[in-house]
């Protein structure tokens, strides 16, 4: 699962998540469950929420994934953030 959603590639930097180090947690909760943290390249980041979607719909797009929740971390907005990705 990193290996996917650690391949999307930011649209600001042109680089992977996974070269950013963007991605901090990747974890199977209960089988086809998934929860992803992961630090936007800045506090203030503007596409934060793009970014969070993106990785919500990489990861949804994962074979066996059924449902999965994804934790902003490090953003101003990061509550209002998390919420609107996970409801």
């Amino acid at each position: 699962m990193f290996n996917v959603v650690g391949a999307i590639i930011d649209p600001e930097t042109h680089m992977t998540f996974a070269q950013m180090k963007m991605i901090r947690r990747v974890e199977e909760t209960q089988p086809g469950m998934v929860d992803i943290e992961f630090v936007p390249s800045s506090p203030f980041c503007p596409i934060a929420i793009k970014l969070a979607q993106d990785i919500k719909n990489k990861m949804l797009s994962v074979e066996g994934v059924k449902t999965g929740k994804v934790y902003c971390r490090g953003h101003v907005m990061e509550q209002q953030i998390n919420e609107m990705i996970n409801k």
